[in-house]
C-alpha cells in the first residue's frame, strides 16, 4: 500500500476479481473495494449500517449493489445509500483506476 496524501494504492486492477470484495485497512477505517461486471470499481465502509454491522466485503454483488450477508440489505456501491425499504447508508471512497493500479481516497 502505498499512500500520497489522502490517495492511497490500494490495489492492482488483476487483484479485483469481478463481484468479490476486497478488504483494506485504511488508518482505523476498513474499506471494502469490488470491481463489478461492468468494470467499474467502488470503495465503500466495510460495515452494513444496521445494528449488527455485516461485514460488506463478504456479501454478494448484484450490479452496482453489494447485499448484506447478515441482513440482505440492499446498498448501493456507487451513492453508499440502503434501498427501501430498509433505510441507512455507508460511507463511499473515491476511486480511481491508473495505469492498472486502483487509488482509493480517504478524505
Amino acid at each position: 500500500m502505498i499512500q500520497t496524501g489522502n490517495k492511497i494504492e490500494a490495489f492492482h486492477l488483476s487483484e479485483l476479481p469481478v463481484g468479490i470484495g476486497q478488504m483494506i485497512q485504511i488508518g482505523t477505517e476498513q474499506v471494502a473495494v469490488f470491481k463489478c461486471s461492468n468494470g467499474q470499481v467502488y470503495a465503500i465502509e466495510n460495515k452494513s449500517p444496521h445494528p449488527k454491522g455485516g461485514i460488506l466485503c463478504d456479501g454478494l454483488v448484484s450490479g452496482e449493489y453489494i447485499f448484506c450477508p447478515v441482513y440482505d440489505w440492499k446498498i448501493s456501491l456507487k451513492t453508499g445509500l440502503v434501498q427501501a425499504p430498509d433505510e441507512g447508508k455507508v460511507k463511499t471512497y473515491p476511486v480511481q483506476v491508473e495505469n492498472e493500479k486502483v487509488y482509493v481516497t480517504i478524505e
